[in-house]
């Protein structure tokens, strides 16, 4: 069936994490500069939509294209990363380190910044004739958001760290879902479905994503915003990139293998009686 059932999937949950930690420096590091390109091509999508039509809910609805394109050429965000290395060394597969867990992380995060940072770079090119005319409008709709989401945290103080934190958890909470939802079917269109319903809600809700940051904040400083380097690390990358741990790891992954994981005796009865009733409803 192209459906996978809880057990089914949580135990393909673990081998990708294992698969994660076990590619080569490079390979991660490349697909994730790549996959960091992509996802920032479709923030720009998304914000011109946005702008363009006055209306934020359709650049959410527009902006999963990315990352529904980037999961299906295999290439990693290290925001889902977070959620599923863990898991092999959760789960006791053999050889599986913390320390490569960790690795695996820094690789992705290299990755994603290189390639988020080369796009904005190249597309602030596009948009302002090499730097010699004003940014468009979504340039300008950029700068402000890059300041809102940095200087603006930092005139609430603590309140404002606590907040990008929060919104950090709840974005990768929804990004990993994502993850997982691509493992939920075999075929393109159920993937594609189950990636875009959760990412669709993180974006429109403003939450915080680590990858999309790293992308945002330099392009909206090279369309004119008032922030700095420090201002984007101290007060989104960092709590961000923390949040986004939490999220991915705690709330989705890591909940998922607790109820569903192979060691769960009442995940593989519901498991076997999903597969059970799922024969009995297309036998002829």
């Amino acid at each position: 069936m192209s459906y996978l059932t809880p057990r089914e999937f949580t135990n393909v949950m673990i081998d990708v994490g294992e698969a994660k930690i076990n590619m080569s420096p490079r390979d991660m590091i490349l697909r994730g500069a790549m996959a960091g390109a992509i996802l920032g091509i479709a923030v720009a999508l998304a914000v011109t939509a946005a702008v363009q039509t006055g209306l934020p809910i359709v650049g959410a609805v527009i902006f999963p294209v990315g990352f529904c394109t980037l999961n299906l050429l295999g290439l990693d965000l290290v925001t889902g990363v977070f959620g599923l290395a863990p898991l092999p060394l959760i789960a006791g597969r053999k050889g599986i380190t913390l320390n490569g867990m960790l690795k695996s992380w820094g690789y992705a995060f290299l990755g994603n910044l290189i390639g988020s940072v080369a796009v904005a770079f190249l597309l602030a090119i596009a948009w302002t004739q090499a730097f010699t005319d004003v940014p468009p409008a979504a340039g300008l709709a950029i700068a402000k958001a890059a300041d809102a989401r940095t200087l603006g945290y930092e005139a609430h103080g603590a309140a404002g760290m606590l907040t990008v934190f929060v919104k950090g958890i709840l974005c990768n909470w929804m990004v990993v879902t994502g993850v997982i939802g691509a493992m939920l079917s075999k075929s393109v269109g159920g993937k594609v479905i189950a990636m875009w319903m959760p990412i669709l809600i993180f974006f429109g809700l403003g939450f915080e994503h680590a990858v999309v940051n790293m992308y945002l904040f330099p392009l909206g400083m090279m369309m004119g915003g008032e922030l700095t380097v420090w201002d984007w690390l101290v007060w989104n990358e960092i709590p961000v990139t923390l949040g986004n741990i939490v999220g991915g790891l705690v709330f989705t992954a890591g909940a998922l293998y607790v109820t569903h994981g192979p060691g769960n005796s009442r995940a593989v009865v519901e498991s076997v009686k999903a597969e059970h009733n799922d024969t009995a409803t297309t036998s002829p």
